[in-house]
């Protein structure tokens, strides 16, 4: 494995900060080379390195962007005042002069705390002025978590496949659509097997992505689910304040907690209705991410909402994984390009069921797709993958999902209803996405006998902002529902409930 695509894999308890400063022009190559240096002297790992610091006025210096995407982590920077507090030891009059900190490389280091490993050093280009400096700084194991905070007692690697396993349940944990992928699909990944000597080429793939969006292809990238999509911002956007709004998926925070960052959460309120409340999101926030349909509350936010929360010199990364099942797309923010830095997820596993294939794709503006493409490994996008992206935005396959979006509706409200009917539960409503969300006393209990009565469903304690009295259930046909609601009567009553 590459540096580049190891880096920020597997962290150490704790993580490396590079303070990096350059000259205005100073190559790539350079910094890296003084930075790796630096590393390989004092007996440290580049994989150690959580992320590259350095100054704002440096924030778009190509050799520091370059060298942070060759290492594979993200480019934090800091307002110049904020560096000047750090205390020390590598002073430059020339520094304090220019940018106002006397060690932009050290100040950048310890800024989020630690102790340096590292003090400041040069590069030593042969026959001119060294043009890079950098130290290194250990954080403290806890660093990623603002000062005073409890251990997270939310486990953000927990996903609905662990309920399944361990027995032949009924799954009402995952939120793949059930049938899936339909034979013509599977067909056309088959036949596709033929070419796999040959490397991946995603162009008419991405292409018809774009053109499923009336998009250009440069405001398009064909991602390894949209898992990926996630890791990939984490590591390559150059943000110092990140905010995630919960409850929703737990691999944003979880991609950017991995890469270095400190996260921030926006909490919404059960009273509320886990409704949107966009002045609850810190003005400072240079990184916001926000589910619609969000997982697991089914709530749809309306896109005038969202909107709200973009502005200049802020990323707003909206995940819509799941908006291809709420009929019509009503509030979907893909295919703008009018709304600033705006990036949204989309994901083909969910509704065409390729979970294992992996396929999903991000669209944003042009200079983002770039940065977050030299982030990419090379070829990241298997050919039958990419078979299935062309395929799943073909007219027909669009009318299908359109189909199925229709049915998951009606099935959806059958679910609502008989859940209704189940003294104690309460149901988040309006439920907008293939699942739902309820809460009932002594939830995990009645989990556990969902499953000695053969169906499996979705935990909720694991997502931040909810507790053990909340469950996931994802929405089934019918004849399924029915099974599954005469089973949960049962679990809800007790050990002692009759069948039927």
């Amino acid at each position: 494995m590459s540096e580049a695509v190891g880096a920020a894999a597997v962290l150490p308890s704790a993580p490396l900060t590079v303070g990096v400063g350059a000259s205005r022009g100073a190559p790539a190559e350079e910094i890296l080379g003084l930075v790796r240096d630096a590393l390989r002297e004092a007996g440290l790992s580049p994989r150690g390195v959580a992320e590259l610091a350095t100054v704002d006025s440096k924030a778009e210096e190509p050799g520091i962007v370059a060298a942070a995407l060759a290492l594979g982590v993200p480019l934090r920077t800091y307002p110049a005042e904020e560096l000047a507090r750090v205390a020390v030891d590598g002073r430059s009059g020339a520094a304090l002069a220019a940018v106002g900190t006397a060690s932009v490389a050290e100040a950048a280091a310890l800024v989020a705390g630690g102790e340096l490993v590292v003090p400041k050093r040069k590069s030593a280009p042969r026959g001119r002025v060294p043009m890079a400096t950098c130290a290194v700084a250990r954080r403290a194991p806890d660093a990623a978590a603002p000062s005073g905070t409890a251990p997270d007692p939310h486990d953000l690697g927990h996903h609905g496949d662990a309920e399944v396993r361990g027995g032949e349940l009924t799954d009402l944990a995952v939120n793949v659509r059930a049938g899936t992928p339909p034979v013509w699909l599977r067909e056309r990944i088959a036949a596709s097997l033929s070419s796999l000597a040959a490397y991946p080429d995603g162009r008419a793939a991405r292409a018809a992505v774009a053109a499923r969006h009336g998009l250009p292809v440069e405001r398009t990238l064909l991602t390894s689910g949209a898992a990926e999509a996630f890791v990939l911002l984490a590591r390559a956007l150059p943000v110092r304040r990140p905010v995630v709004v919960h409850p929703q998926f737990t691999e944003p925070e979880a991609a950017l907690r991995a890469a270095g960052h400190r996260v921030e959460r926006v909490l919404l309120r059960a009273g509320d209705g886990f409704r949107l409340d966009p002045s609850a999101v810190p003005e400072e926030a240079d990184l916001v991410v926000v589910g619609n349909p969000t997982n697991p509350t089914s709530v749809l936010h309306p896109a005038a909402l969202l909107e709200r929360l973009a502005r200049p010199g802020r990323f707003l990364v909206v995940d819509e994984a799941f908006m291809d099942a709420v009929p019509g797309e009503r509030e979907a923010l893909a295919g703008r390009t009018d709304i600033p830095g705006l990036v949204v997820l989309r994901s083909l596993t969910k509704t065409w069921g390729l979970a294992g294939l992996r396929i999903g794709y991000v669209l944003a503006e042009p200079g983002t797709v770039r940065v977050l493409a030299r982030a990419q490994p090379l070829w990241p996008v298997s050919a039958p993958a990419l078979t299935a992206a062309e395929a799943c935005v073909e007219p027909r396959a669009l009318v299908e999902a359109a189909e199925a979006a229709e049915r998951i509706a009606v099935d959806r409200d059958h679910l609502v209803a008989g859940l209704r009917r189940v003294d104690g539960v309460r149901v988040v409503e309006p439920a907008e996405g293939p699942f739902v969300l309820l809460r009932l006393e002594g939830a995990a209990e009645v989990r556990e006998r969902l499953r000695e009565l053969g169906f499996a469903a979705r935990r909720g304690d694991t997502f931040p902002g909810l507790g053990p009295e909340w469950l996931r259930l994802a929405v089934r046909d019918r004849a399924t529902t029915d099974r599954f609601l005469a089973a949960f009567g049962r679990a809800v009553r007790g050990p002692g409930a009759a069948a039927g």
